[in-house]
């Protein structure tokens, strides 16, 4: 945090003294009373420039806060932002994100009816030349809230999960580790089990929580004991292994899904439920018998 602070001060004193930067905020995590901050956490910078073509195009001015070791670039088209990019690791190990907008651009934003999500997750104006955050509504700090789902988004999930199992199950028994991979981690876990654990810890806060960025902070909602039913669906390269982690997300989504069920008074697929695991397990035994 030393190294932060510092990186930040330094980051403050030089625009400062730049006559082409006319505001500096602060974002993200570092400014969420909600957000999980410790020594990793990054600085998220916005520098307002009256002009940011030179900045984007030239980085020298980029070593003014340290030694850089790495960095990714993305200009203004890269996702249709009205910034661009310039995400820094420096070799005392801070990472800076910033975001480089030119006057024009930023007033255009903070105009908008609706304050983006960027700077609704927490801001703090570290200078103002020109009073252009003037007009810049408060934050909310509600993006990163989990959302109820209405029951269309949780009879879809829970279809799509058990669909998608039968996926990995017929790589595992191809001895096709990569799609099953693929299919457990990128879909299944990504898309299915993140999502319901999410619900599952947001109904015992009244869905005034977030856990942050794909269950980053689910150890520290969940129960010893359940947590020990998220590790088990974790496995590594042995085929058998894999088996086991597929059974264990299909516990893990049928006992949380029926207790969501009931709580929120939606219907359980108990049928698709139990015709899937009898797909499942012949597959699986299937595979043994031919080891």
């Amino acid at each position: 945090m030393k190294y932060r602070d510092e990186k930040l001060k330094r980051i403050i004193d030089w625009s400062e003294k730049n006559r082409e930067i006319r505001a500096v905020l602060l974002t993200s995590s570092l400014v969420n009373p909600l957000a999980s901050v410790d020594e990793f956490s990054d600085l998220d910078i916005e520098l307002v420039f009256e002009d940011n073509t030179t900045y984007i195009s030239d980085n020298n001015w980029i070593s003014n806060f340290g030694i850089p070791i790495a960095m990714i670039e993305e200009d203004e088209t890269y996702f249709d932002y009205k910034h661009a990019m310039k995400m820094v690791l420096y070799d005392d190990y801070v990472k800076v994100d910033f975001k480089l907008y030119s006057k024009k651009e930023f007033l255009e934003e903070v105009q908008q009816n609706e304050l983006c999500e960027d700077w609704d997750i927490g801001y703090k104006v570290l200078i103002d030349k020109d009073n252009l955050t003037q007009n810049l509504k408060k934050p909310t700090y509600q993006v990163s809230i989990i959302i109820k789902p209405t029951e269309q988004k949780f009879e879809q999930l829970l279809n799509d999960f058990w669909w998608d199992t039968t996926y990995v199950a017929k790589s595992l028994a191809r001895d096709e580790l990569f799609y099953a991979k693929f299919m457990s981690e990128n879909n299944i876990r990504t898309d299915y089990l993140i999502p319901l654990i999410e619900w599952h810890i947001a109904i015992q806060h009244d869905w005034k929580i977030t856990t942050n960025k794909f269950g980053r902070l689910f150890k520290n909602y969940l129960t010893s004991e359940m947590w020990q039913k998220v590790e088990q669906t974790f496995s590594g390269s042995i085929i058998e292994d894999n088996w086991n982690a597929l059974f264990a997300m299909a516990d893990l989504v049928s006992e949380i899904g029926k207790e969501l069920s009931e709580k929120l008074g939606f219907e359980y697929p108990i049928k698709l439920e139990t015709d899937i695991r009898k797909y499942l397990l012949d597959l699986k035994e299937s595979y043994l018998d031919k080891q």
